[in-house]
């Protein structure tokens, strides 16, 4: 047991758990945006399938976590990465709002639960950027802890959508509050791409204006085509 008591005195340095700590901090401040994305996707979705989509959504979104992480020099490299992550996720973030399919039906069910885990996973790359490249620099090359970075993140977000599903079926405003968050992520996303920065930069002004135009145009539009969309359905109702 000598080497494993070594093992521990050379791993579990006061660098490695400041490090660790660090790691620690940044998966809850930044796994939040990506709870917010697994249980807007899976909110539409009958119960019973609701913790099947956050178990295999958060499973799907930490296998690219995972390869993200070992490429990360390499997707640091892609000139327009964030640019082109940003204005997906403000897709993302439209769809989830003006999504309401009720999943009737067994097939409409299946369609609807891998719709919600393919939206979860592709959201969760698009927002990962930031998270893989905010553990990479605090583990400073040590793969156990960016391993030990990953493990984490998982029950954070497992939980933490749970948590917030239950509030959003409390307090249906909640859904635009998050919708909110994963606008302003994507804007940040936008401004802070090495590409366009320092124009950005520059011109502060449109860096500011940019957050609640973003707002007003996801949000109300989104707004706007459920208002349209329930205009359409109650002369059907009416009828039958």
């Amino acid at each position: 047991m000598e080497w494993l008591s070594a093992f521990a005195a050379e791993t579990f340095t006061t660098q490695f758990l400041f490090a660790l700590a660090s790691i620690i901090v940044i998966d809850i401040v930044l796994a939040g945006d990506n709870a917010i994305v697994i249980a807007l996707a899976a909110r539409n979705l009958p119960p019973a399938l609701q913790k099947k989509a956050i178990i295999w959504g958060t499973v799907g979104a930490i296998v690219v976590r995972t390869l993200m992480t070992l490429a990360v020099v390499w997707l640091l490299k892609i000139p327009g990465l964030m640019l082109v992550g940003g204005l997906a996720l403000l897709w993302i973030a439209y769809r989830l709002l003006t999504s309401d399919d009720d999943g009737h039906g067994s097939a409409e069910v299946n369609t609807s639960f891998a719709a919600a885990i393919k939206t979860i996973v592709i959201a969760d790359a698009v927002m990962g950027v930031d998270n893989v490249l905010a553990v990479a620099g605090a583990a400073h090359g040590s793969f156990l802890l960016v391993v030990l970075g990953l493990l984490i993140s998982v029950p954070i977000m497992v939980w933490g959508s749970r948590l917030i599903l239950r509030l959003m079926e409390r307090y249906p405003v909640i859904i635009y509050i998050g919708a909110g968050v994963l606008v302003v992520t994507a804007v940040k996303m936008v401004v802070g791409e090495p590409l366009v920065k320092p124009w950005f930069e520059a011109n502060a002004w449109v860096s500011w204006a940019l957050y609640p135009l973003a707002l007003v145009a996801i949000l109300g539009g989104s707004r706007m085509v459920l208002a349209n969309r329930g205009k359409d359905k109650a002369p059907e109702s009416s009828a039958a």
